[in-house]
């Protein structure tokens, strides 16, 4: 499986592509960050990432896009900013019916680190050995990208699992609450009712 990670952000939007399957070594096939000026209007900005998600999804061809869920923080300002730039991301894959799975960063942490609660330089540090790198890649958002990757490689197998159980657990509930139709009752041949 190929996956693109977005890390989204206005000024930084970090990507990363990551090819492999779950119980596997998985493969580094490129890593960056879409950058856009902090000065300049936000529709620029936002067609600025577009160019750049656009580019790395040309060049990488992934079979899916994993971004980072956005949740609420203190600062509205920086929620709208990575909201818009997930929802660029978002739109980018679907424009190409690519599937997209939304993260949140704890399940991110959890599943690289082992913790929900690491910190920037434990997720790195686990990326790089993950992905037996030389260093860690630079600057942070880059590797966060990769993370989103590996994460999604990772659950994917248990999700489908999960989702397909409940599709099952759905239609077993759905024929258990259909009417029950009793066949017409039948005459015996030669004679009329």
């Amino acid at each position: 499986m190929r996956v693109l990670g977005v890390d989204p952000g206005l000024t930084r939007c970090g990507v990363g592509v990551v090819d492999g399957v779950a119980g596997r070594p998985l493969t580094m096939l490129g890593v960056g960050v879409v950058r856009t000026p902090a000065d300049d209007e936000i529709g620029a900005r936002l067609v600025l990432i577009e160019r750049g998600i656009e580019s790395w999804i040309d060049e990488y061809r992934p079979e899916l896009v994993a971004v980072e869920r956005v949740f609420s923080q203190h600062n509205v300002r920086t929620v709208m900013g990575t909201a818009q730039a997930s929802a660029v991301a978002m739109l980018c894959a679907a424009r190409r019916g690519i599937p997209v799975a939304l993260h949140t960063p704890s399940e991110v942490k959890a599943a690289v680190t082992g913790s929900g609660r690491a910190d920037k330089a434990q997720v790195g540090a686990m990326v790089t050995r993950l992905l037996r790198l030389s260093a860690p890649p630079k600057p942070a958002d880059a590797a966060d990208a990769l993370a989103l990757a590996i994460c999604h490689i990772w659950r994917a197998p248990a999700q489908n699992r999960l989702q397909q159980a409940a599709a099952a657990h759905r239609l077993a509930a759905r024929a258990s609450h259909a009417p029950q139709t009793s066949p017409a009752p039948r005459t015996p041949k030669g004679r009329t009712a």
